[in-house]
């Protein structure tokens, strides 16, 4: 029986040449899968008939927007995980979606290996790998790119050879990755750091110097979860999209960042993620609410963890479902509202309520009704401050011989 070889397939030049690329080097058939993770762009069935004319043998499709919605970037958000405080892992949360349709695939299909299209310099090769690793042990792994010296100018040379299907073969400037969490821009002119990035980078958000009106929104959120958008219910999936759209209008989630990568180096990449960096602030501001103090420090270190975890390419690891079980304790009292105004780049929250609540307004206030006891504040500062004062003096005396 001939081999087969499961390929991670965008629809793109690379993975379209990898096709016969990979059979020419291998003598393997090739079936091609496309995961749609709201990265927009093209029909499923037009990059499934791509692959079939490409070559494939055969062509898995998978619709997982929701699943990655709900099982990957929910999680997230939960998390309010920005690696380096910064990257809300757009590409890093849809690879274990990925792996997990590829895996499926090479059961399906009676696969040994695994391909996919990242080079021997990025993350994404070890996301990919380790993920493979995890749920089809028994899998190998290629990269055309990196194992079978795929290069950029080969690949269009082949295509143009073998009269292949391909929409363009002009060289884009930057590297693009994106799905409905957000857009990840790298590569060409980006690549001197003190270059601005320009206008035509951008795509999910407008220029935010020149707004439209202020947009007030308020997100209704149950155990941490956004289910409403002024007061419309929504899945997790439809509050992505309709922040994408009403933040990114705004020119919310530009983000500007050089990060250091799992391989060693570091790397200037531009981000959009408007929808994503609008549900990260009304979440944390809603957390801020009805999270118990601290559980709330604890979680701020266990999410910038979970996010270094998942940047690391460790989606399936012990380690992070651990860190999983204590973020989802967390969420149990964070249902309420958020209100906040979009505009000029800006997410600003100007208002919260929940049922669930640990603000008391009785304690808080100054006026008539205050119910906190200042009497007992001499006391608490006393012992508060009792060890500190020990050590001080400890020091004072010993500097004093």
């Amino acid at each position: 029986m001939t081999e087969r070889i499961v390929l991670a397939y965008s629809g793109g030049l690379d993975t379209s040449v990898a096709i016969g690329w990979i059979g020419e080097a291998t003598g393997a058939e090739v079936i091609a899968v496309a995961v749609d993770v709201g990265q927009g762009g093209e029909s499923l069935e037009d990059i499934r008939q791509r692959a079939l004319a490409c070559g494939a043998v055969e062509a898995y499709v998978a619709d997982a927007r929701d699943e990655f919605a709900n099982d990957y970037a929910m999680p997230t958000l939960k998390a309010n995980a920005l690696y380096q405080g910064h990257y809300p892992l757009v590409s890093a949360i849809s690879r274990p979606v990925i792996v997990k349709h590829l895996v499926k695939a090479a059961r399906e299909f009676g696969a040994t290996t695994v391909a996919h299209g990242c080079t021997g310099k990025g993350n994404d090769q070890v996301r990919f790998e380790v993920g493979i690793q995890t749920l089809g042990p028994d899998l190998k792994c290629i990269a055309p790119v990196r194992d079978l010296a795929l290069t950029r100018d080969k690949a269009i040379a082949f295509a143009e050879a073998n009269n292949l299907p391909i929409v363009t073969t002009k060289k884009n400037p930057y590297s693009i990755d994106q799905n409905v969490w957000g857009r990840a821009v790298e590569t060409g002119y980006l690549e001197d750091i003190w270059n601005a990035p320009t206008k035509d980078i951008y795509d999910y958000t407008a220029t935010p110097e020149f707004p439209p009106a202020p947009d007030e929104v308020i997100i209704t959120f149950a155990q941490g979860v956004p289910v409403a958008i002024d007061g419309h219910k929504v899945t997790p999936l439809q509050a992505i999209q309709e922040l994408n759209r009403r933040a990114g209008a705004q020119g919310v989630g530009r983000i500007d960042v050089v990060e250091d990568r799992l391989v060693g180096i570091k790397s200037r990449e531009i981000y959009e993620a408007p929808g994503a960096m609008a549900l990260i602030t009304a979440h944390k501001h809603l957390e801020d609410i009805t999270v118990e103090r601290e559980q709330a420090r604890f979680k701020s270190s266990v999410g910038q963890r979970w996010a270094e975890l998942v940047y690391d390419g460790q989606w399936f690891s012990p380690l992070k479902r651990s860190l999983d079980a204590f973020i989802e304790d967390t969420q149990k009292y964070v249902s309420g509202d958020i209100r906040m105004t979009l505009h000029g780049g800006q997410a600003i929250v100007n208002g919260r309520r929940s049922d669930t609540s640990l603000y008391d307004f009785d304690l808080a206030t100054y006026d008539t009704g205050d119910t906190f006891d200042q009497s007992q504040a001499r006391g608490f500062i006393e012992l508060w401050g009792m060890s500190s004062k020990v050590a001080s003096t400890r020091d004072q005396r010993v500097a004093g011989k």
